[in-house]
């Protein structure tokens, strides 16, 4: 299940942090045989409690969890959308991965200095979104200039496009995100055929200081954060970057230690990694025996048949 989340942010607000944590707990590309990973490309194991009650129960020779992949995205600048910076490369970087997680600075440190000066979570993610808005707009301007000349002849399904176009095209010029635009069942199809970035699933991820990961109620950039996402329908997970690249280098007994000592039942980590499976409709099923017992990825609403394909295409067949 090829799917992978995208980690994009602004200069200095902790996404490079993040992925090295994200690296640093990955797993090894050998153990998966049919992975191809970049330089750019972290693997991890996607926590799951009842593997470990399976594994505890079965004792198996070899317990094998699924996996999710992070794809670092450099090159956001102000003007990428115009090819500014890595602008292009930025682009279709981020036209790859099946969602996008965007790192945002919630913490105060005059140590680290921020790109715009202070710190304003607000303005970072309007920073990216915008970029990404104006890359969806030109998309849908040139296919608008290509539709057109054929609606004119009165084609059904030219006219048909044309209106979500139209739809799109006034939405982005007001700053909407095409995600949040709704549409009938049989207008999906020319939305999809567009690809456009802000119709992929969004995830903002809140980087907040190390003495407020027990309880961040309290981090007003965070409550920013929160309301902003809330009326994207996107959702936020707090991590304090710099502790999560910590955590990552301990074996589980040092980091359940480690996570009791900051009043942490779970790490941030583990937190993003799961919800970032779930925003893409990922689940999991188990196989158990006593050679091995294996966690197997699919996508939600899948039949049986299909799910068991994953494993094996006969068992699809029958």
């Amino acid at each position: 299940m090829a799917l992978t989340a995208g980690i994009v942010g602004l200069p200095n607000v902790g996404k490079s942090t993040l992925f090295n944590a994200i690296t640093k707990a990955g797993v090894e590309a050998a153990n998966y045989p049919f992975a191809t990973i970049e330089p750019n490309v972290g693997m991890v194991e996607v926590p799951d409690h009842r593997l470990n009650d399976i594994t505890k129960l079965v004792r198996p020779k070899k317990t094998v969890p699924t996996t999710f992949e992070f794809t670092d995205i450099a090159g956001i600048v102000k003007g990428a959308s115009k090819g500014e910076g890595l602008g292009n490369k930025f682009l279709s970087h981020i036209r790859q991965v099946d969602a996008i997680c965007q790192v945002v600075r919630c913490f105060d440190d005059g140590n680290i200095t921020h790109v715009s000066g202070k710190v304003d979570p607000i303005s970072d993610i309007e920073t990216i979104n915008l970029e990404l808005i104006f890359a969806d707009l030109d998309t849908v301007e040139k296919r608008m200039a290509r539709v057109a000349k054929i609606a004119k002849t009165k084609d059904k399904d030219a006219v048909a496009e044309m209106e979500v176009l139209e739809k799109l095209k006034e939405a982005l010029e007001n700053n909407q995100l095409a995600n949040t635009v709704e549409f009938y069942d049989e207008q999906l199809p020319y939305v999809r055929n567009l690809f456009l970035l802000t119709r992929k699933k969004m995830l903002y991820v809140a980087n907040i200081g190390e003495d407020e990961v027990a309880d961040p109620t309290g981090n007003p950039y965070l409550a920013q954060v929160e309301a902003l996402a809330k009326t994207q329908g996107a959702e936020v997970v707090p991590v304090c970057a710099r502790l999560e690249e910590e955590i990552a280098e301990l074996d589980d007994e040092e980091k359940q230690i480690f996570l009791e000592d900051y009043g942490m039942t779970e790490s941030g980590l583990d937190r993003l990694i799961k919800k970032a499976y779930s925003l893409l409709g990922l689940a999991t099923y188990f196989t158990a025996g006593e050679q091995e017992v294996r966690a197997w990825t699919f996508k939600v609403g899948m039949k049986a048949p299909q799910a068991a394909g994953i494993i094996h295409s006969d068992f699809e067949r029958g």
